[in-house]
């Protein structure tokens, strides 16, 4: 739910005379604006309509340059095709949709079968509108498996995790009454490892979260590290302690990339496993993936049925209605590129990312905190060197090109750090990345030219 102010009744005008009347073009001088807080009096026609919106949303960014992103911002004419026919299929209603929520049994047993689950036939799982959702739920999951354990209401359970977690798993804690146990950075240890993740554990840890790609810096947790320590501390009589792997970017790389790399259900410890289809799954917002090793690791009372929609229907989900077209956009895309396709979709944004790392390295002005050698992102920042401006002031000076290149500081213990960071996804292309080099060079050497005169700087407006 979107939080505004409102304002004056004046925003909501149409000036001018009435557009039905006048069938006015804007572009001929006919004063017309679109409400900005109250609906107008009367309606206008559905091309003036558009017109105007569309003119409007001239002012966001290009979707292609930003490299702030990890949300997909390009399909195929196909898939976006098969998006508009599904627009208006809602996903819940199973018994009136029994194919869309085939598709969606289908991606849930093919996520089972790529992450290594015991029995991918019988995968527990469901999609979600993103990541954040899923991972609520797998949370929720954790939670009440723990509650059953202890069955005493006057302990509070707590979740283990590192500094570098996404917002939601914080948000998770605190509308769950779930005491975040977070593991601040230390030096070059920019995320969790075996060592923390244990020493923060007790009776009351509902799980470790583990994250496959960070947001900060593209890197992988040490998942199978920290479940091997999980282990130890098991059979020397400490708590029996779950993972959940937070795979929002990684679960869609790791499979075709890092075949060797243990991270998914081969690893017990591994109790559940979300992944954002629209990321690196390659598909429009929103949609998500949340799946648990088998049916015990999924309490049945927080599965509800429901028949009033015609059929019984069970449900795990945080919302209801949603579109059922990102769903089928994930088949399309499952099926359209099988596992040599998503091979070469992700090595190529790899390549990508570990070409432009190589390049940035190459000047005196970066050093690099991550090469995008595992998710295809990296994060660099100035080097003592640099002392006439910083990491916001070049992207601000980036933003001139049209380049969305975020910066931001590191989180508790780290937050003298400020770095860049480029996310390089599918459509970002070795020419993309030749002239974001470009600008970047041209950008330096003006910075470095301009910080003679004492130009200051100051922050940006990204957020993690």
């Amino acid at each position: 739910m979107a939080l505004h102010r409102g304002s004056s009744k004046n925003d909501a005008t149409t000036g001018g005379s009435n557009p039905l009347i006048t069938e006015a073009n804007p572009a001929l001088g006919q004063r017309l604006t679109s409400p900005k807080s109250r609906l107008a009096q009367d309606p206008v026609p559905a091309d003036v309509a558009y017109q105007l919106i569309r003119d409007e949303l001239l002012l966001d960014g290009s979707a292609r340059l930003n490299l702030a992103t990890f949300v997909t911002t390009g399909m195929e004419p196909q898939a976006r095709q098969l998006m508009a026919d599904c627009i208006d299929k809602n996903m819940i209603d199973k018994d009136e949709y029994p194919q869309t929520a085939e598709l969606e049994r289908r991606c849930v047993a093919m996520l089972a079968d790529l992450w290594h689950a015991p029995s991918p036939d019988q995968a527990t799982g469901c999609s979600t509108t993103g990541s954040s959702e899923a991972c609520m739920l797998a949370g929720i999951a954790l939670h009440r498996r723990w509650a059953a354990r202890v069955n005493d209401r006057t302990r509070r359970p707590n979740l283990v995790m590192g500094a570098n977690v996404q917002v939601c798993w914080e948000k998770f804690c605190r509308y769950w009454d779930v005491e975040p146990r977070i593991v601040p950075m230390s030096g070059e240890r920019f995320h969790l490892d075996a060592e923390q993740a244990v020493a923060h554990c007790d009776e009351d840890t509902i799980g470790v979260v583990t994250i496959l790609g960070s947001t900060f810096d593209g890197s992988y947790e040490p998942i199978a590290d920290i479940s091997a320590a999980l282990d130890e501390l098991a059979s020397r009589g400490g708590p029996d302690v779950p993972i959940h792997v937070d795979g929002a970017s990684g679960a869609m790389i790791a499979p075709f990339l890092d075949h060797d790399l243990l991270w998914d259900f081969r690893l017990p410890r591994v109790a559940s496993i979300n992944t954002s289809g629209h990321k690196y799954g390659l598909v429009y917002p929103g949609v998500g993936w949340v799946l648990w090793r088998d049916a015990d690791a999924l309490p049945q009372e927080l599965i509800f049925n429901v028949n009033y929609l015609g059929g019984n229907m069970p449900t795990f989900a945080l919302n209801f209605s949603r579109p059922g077209a990102q769903v089928v956009a994930q088949y399309y895309i499952f099926f359209r590129l099988g596992h040599s396709g998503f091979r070469a979709v992700q090595q190529a944004a790899r390549d990508v990312a570990m070409f432009l790392s190589g390049q940035i390295e190459a000047m005196p002005e970066f050093r690099l905190l991550s090469r995008g050698d595992e998710l295809p992102v990296f994060a660099f920042t100035t080097t003592e060197h640099v002392t006439g401006w910083d990491v916001f002031a070049l992207s601000r000076a980036l933003r001139e090109r049209g380049w969305q290149v975020p910066a931001y500081t590191f989180p508790a213990d780290r937050q003298d750090l400020s770095v860049l960071r480029i996310v390089c996804r599918n459509g970002f292309s070795h020419d993309l990345a030749d002239l974001l080099l470009a600008d970047l060079r041209v950008a330096v050497d003006l910075l470095n030219d301009d910080s003679r005169t004492g130009t200051a700087t100051g922050p940006s407006g990204f957020r993690h």
